[in-house]
């Protein structure tokens, strides 16, 4: 089946849209979005920015989606395909302070970003992030449930976890301080072995 030149073009361009969107919003923030600056960087017509999205609100959607997508390849997708359990487990958390070590979007994690720009607010781009937040903590709760030998609550044990990791992008982020996930590792490594009995 031969595919449309100008439907490959148009999707194209539309995924470079979304890829500079996310970037911009890990440091500045959805707010930081408009059409027509993602246009001039771009150097695409605003009509042709405007086509895809149709409005703002559209386009912080989209990019918290792209961004979702991401992350998921290279931190969930990854840690899948290993063994349920612990090592599923570890294979997030090594995964996700890679994703943020290695600055997959300039502003570090860009959950972390949007997360405490829309926390307070009312809208659908709240609830979109909310359920991107809820999912991955679930995620890591339901692994940490399959563990052999746990000793305690897998929900809390998440919520520990998820902290450690988080600490770890905001130290780094606002204090250049690389060393914060070094830190992280431990405390992860040093939890996981305190939840499950010998």
């Amino acid at each position: 089946m031969k595919v449309d030149g100008r439907v490959e073009r148009g999707e194209q361009t539309r995924r470079q849209i979304l890829r500079r969107a996310v970037d911009i919003a890990s440091v500045e923030g959805l707010e930081g979005l408009s059409i027509g600056r993602l246009a001039t960087e771009l150097h695409v017509s605003k009509s042709g920015v405007f086509a895809h999205f149709g409005s703002k609100e559209e386009l912080q959607l989209k990019t918290v989606s792209a961004a979702a997508a991401i992350f998921s390849d290279l931190v969930v997708t990854p840690a899948l395909a290993l063994p349920d359990g612990g090592p599923r487990l570890t294979a997030l958390m090594e995964g996700w302070l890679a994703y943020s070590e290695g600055r997959t979007f300039p502003g570090g994690c860009f959950f972390s970003t949007v997360q405490a720009e829309f926390d307070a607010r009312e809208g659908r781009v709240r609830d979109l992030i909310a359920d991107y937040d809820r999912r991955w903590t679930s995620l890591v709760s339901a692994t940490a449930a399959r563990i052999p030998g746990l000793t305690e609550d897998p929900d809390q044990l998440a919520f520990e976890l998820v902290a450690y990791l988080e600490l770890a992008n905001v130290r780094s982020v606002l204090h250049a301080d690389p060393a914060a996930y070094t830190r992280a590792r431990a405390a992860v490594a040093s939890r996981l072995a305190l939840a499950v009995s010998a």
